[in-house]
């Protein structure tokens, strides 16, 4: 069971890694995502903000890749913030 949302879902990559590795962007720390339900709400957060293309979560390393134009990395922290969980840092 997720111990961060309580929802029930494994531990899980996303899917995305892979693409994640490979596009540009800029790379976030995002502590406290455990399983898929976290990936999902923080790509969801992230996704509706403006100028973002993009979002591609490496779940086992904490990190979450955005790619797109026009977005400050206070804006991405507080979408972050609003899915319930804390940007550490830009990596």
């Amino acid at each position: 069971m997720c111990t961060a949302c309580a929802c029930g879902t494994e531990s899980a990559q996303s899917a995305a890694t892979a693409e994640a590795n490979a596009a540009d962007g800029r790379a976030y720390s995002v502590s406290g995502m455990t399983c898929g339900h976290c990936v999902s709400s923080v790509s969801g957060e992230i996704g509706k903000v403006g100028g973002v293309t993009g979002v591609a979560v490496d779940l086992p390393a904490g990190v979450v890749t955005v790619s797109g134009a026009g977005f400050t990395d206070e804006e991405i922290r507080a979408a972050v913030e609003r899915a319930g969980y804390q940007l550490a840092s830009r990596v």
